[in-house]
């Protein structure tokens, strides 16, 4: 039996500490979902931020946060390893570089609902996180596009976020769980359809931005930061274009978004050219992007194909158990798959880039890669990218760089190692970036 999750006004002290169990998580079954336009509080606890992430915080494999920083110490501590690949700086270290900065140790995690649409602009309600500093107003807000999670213990409801440790700085954080995730977990996630996952997402930061106001927990400053790596970084781009073409009037108060700067990592903003990468090279480092990318694809876009047309029977026999069970990380979907060849994954078909279905299937992808749209990013926006990335060939970002040549934007392309391990020179980097505006501010004061 669940235990059940007091909800507490922000307002008075919370009374007790508690942590979502991982067999413990917000518990939706039962739960209403006419709630009307707003954003609806189902639970809330408390978390402390000292010298360890919580134990539900995963890294984009699924992979705990806790278990990897003792692997990457012990590892760094052996002298007979040969040198690494990349600079010195250990996944270990840039993890207790996160948790040194800020004064803000306690953070007040708050899971919701909000109103949304699917694909066929149905009207759905999905889930996701806020992430408040405790007993105060957030400086500003932060809309956080996640990484790929494959299981739903990972989703931001049920998991304590990785970027949340920026909340030490003052800021609040708003973390949808997307379509497929959360209260959605019995629904297929439509992966890389971009238009649909950034609206998703942009809804959940409209209506918690009102719920705010009525908590007194109005941030400092109106205007947004947007963050992603991953999935996250092109949905992060995805939502700018959003943003930036529809909620761009100041005269139109409710409906106008100020972007303060964007920050975007290793994300598949090419999915096409992912695609391809995967096909010409007949290699997948991480398998399980293959089934997500086709399924997302046909499912999301409605092409007049299946899953089978493209990818082989025995994975397609599996997809229901191991991808949309939402019981399995990335880490454990990509060892059952047992292979890094994408001949072993996709059909004759699916691997001829001449064929009419793979035609079809390029369409889709050209539609959802945010580098093929006729926009040009206005706000300032930083883009990083590992050229070391197995997982998100780094082809994304240069051909994010030819495209948007003359965009506000600044570029850090560099040898950092695997998709994980920029992962957290991002976060690192993105909490550095925020730490040097606010000292450049306090200048001028």
């Amino acid at each position: 039996m669940k235990t059940k999750i007091h909800i507490i006004l922000l307002l008075l002290p919370l009374m007790a500490s508690c942590h979502f169990r991982e067999d413990e998580f917000i518990d939706f079954q039962n739960y209403n979902s006419a709630q009307g336009l707003s954003f609806k509080v189902i639970g809330q606890r408390e978390t402390v931020l000292d010298n360890a992430f919580p134990d539900d915080c995963y890294l984009p494999d699924g992979t705990p946060v806790n278990a990897y920083a003792a692997a990457e110490h012990a590892e760094s501590s052996d002298t007979t390893l040969s040198p690494r690949y990349t600079n010195s700086t250990t996944g270990a270290n840039l993890l207790q570089q996160l948790l040194k900065y800020g004064n803000q140790n306690r953070v007040t995690e708050i899971v919701g609902t909000y109103p949304s649409f699917d694909s066929e602009w149905n009207p759905i309600t999905l889930s996701g996180k806020v992430m408040l500093p405790t007993g105060r107003r957030p400086k500003r807000l932060i809309l956080v596009s996640h990484y790929t999670v494959c299981s739903n213990a990972e989703a931001p409801s049920n998991s304590f976020s990785l970027e949340g440790v920026l909340v030490k700085l003052g800021y609040g954080l708003i973390i949808p769980d997307y379509m497929g995730y959360g209260i959605t977990a019995d629904q297929v996630h439509p992966y890389l359809v971009m238009d649909q996952t950034a609206r998703n997402v942009l809804d959940m930061y409209i209506y918690v931005r009102e719920w705010l106001k009525t908590v007194n927990m109005t941030p400092e400053n109106d205007d947004i930061y947007l963050m992603g790596y991953s999935q996250g970084g092109a949905t992060t781009m995805a939502i700018e274009h959003l943003i930036e073409t529809e909620y761009n009037d100041p005269s139109y108060e409710d409906g106008y978004i100020k972007i303060h700067r964007v920050f975007a990592g290793g994300g598949p903003y090419d999915v096409k050219a992912t695609y391809e990468r995967f096909v010409n090279t007949d290699t997948a480092r991480y398998p399980v992007a293959v089934p997500l990318v086709l399924q997302g694809m046909i499912l999301g876009n409605n092409l007049n194909m299946q899953l089978n047309d493209m990818m082989k029977d025995w994975l397609c026999d599996k997809m229901d158990n191991w991808v949309n069970s939402k019981k399995y990380t990335a880490a454990q979907i990509n060892a059952l798959i047992g292979t890094y060849h994408t001949h072993d994954v996709l059909k004759p078909e699916g691997m001829d880039q001449t064929s009419r279905k793979v035609a079809e299937l390029y369409k889709a992808m050209t539609i959802n890669s945010i580098t093929s749209y006729y926009w040009s990013p206005e706000a300032s926006v930083y883009i990083m990218h590992s050229m070391d990335d197995e997982v998100v060939p780094y082809t994304n970002a240069s051909n994010a760089k030819a495209r948007w040549k003359d965009a506000n934007i600044q570029y850090n392309f560099g040898h950092y190692g695997s998709h994980i391990k920029c992962a957290l020179r991002f976060i690192y980097t993105v909490q550095s970036l925020i730490i040097e505006e606010e000292q450049e501010v306090k200048k001028y004061e």
